[in-house]
């Protein structure tokens, strides 16, 4: 027996024991196993984008483009800080090589850590968007680290049964260097490659510590049910939010 049939068999039991009779007669057996199909299959649609993310972290830090790319789907977009947008695996791959050569150089720290994931699958289970949290580690042999943090904001498309990135966004909110810190040298972030120029411009303008963005959010609140995408920013001349 499967992994999914054993957590549908355990729902389906524990569900049946705890409703009330009166209850489960006014509800049809066919009825229950379709909500508790429903429900362990957008549990198995969460786990495959959690790892599917968590797979793209180990990939990217490891300069693995070839495999990071195809990680995306046909018309995936990837963009990272004010980069811009590059649409497509060959121009994906292509735009990764922007952050080094194919495989991590000796003396190369590239990590980017994803944390605090939050995975909204959309009920008919074809798409999904989900937030991550990124810390960033990198460094040279002979030179100084640098530290960062951002958020991805990311959606998901289950293309003949398996999940592929449809939409990387990274949005980088500080950069420092890893001695000084962000109060005495923060970066700036690098914009559109003059070499590999982007598809499209940086969908989002907006600059990193000490100012701050705060990305839409793409979940809406657990309680209230409302959606958050108009975040009050600190006043910035430049910046211009996703309209």
């Amino acid at each position: 027996m499967t992994s999914s049939r054993i957590i549908y068999a355990a729902v389906l039991a524990l569900c049946s024991a705890a409703l009330p009779l009166a209850a489960q007669a006014q509800q049809s057996v066919e009825a229950r196993l379709a909500a508790y199909r429903e429900r362990v299959e957008r549990l198995e649609d969460e786990d495959a984008i959690e790892n599917l993310q968590a797979t793209y972290g180990y990939y990217f830090d490891k300069g693995l483009w070839a495999e990071t790319s195809d990680l995306f789907a046909d018309a995936g977009t990837f963009e990272y800080g004010q980069r811009g947008v590059y649409i497509g695996k060959d121009r994906i791959r292509r735009a990764l090589l922007l952050f080094g050569p194919e495989g991590l150089a000796p003396g190369r720290l590239n990590n980017h850590m994803q944390l605090q994931s939050i995975i909204s699958v959309a009920p008919d289970g074809r798409t999904a968007t989900a937030r991550w949290q990124g810390m960033i580690m990198l460094a040279e042999s002979g030179q100084n680290g640098v530290w960062g943090i951002g958020q991805y904001e990311n959606a998901y498309v289950k293309e003949r049964g398996t999940w592929k990135i449809s939409k990387l966004h990274f949005y980088v909110q500080a950069i420092a260097d890893y001695d000084l810190g962000f109060s005495r040298a923060a970066y700036r972030m690098d914009g559109p490659s003059a070499l590999f120029p982007p598809d499209r411009p940086p969908t989002e303008v907006y600059r990193t510590f000490p100012q701050g963005y705060t990305p839409p959010f793409s979940y809406v609140h657990p309680v209230t049910g409302k959606p958050l995408t108009d975040v009050k920013q600190p006043a910035d001349p430049i910046a211009r939010p996703q309209r």
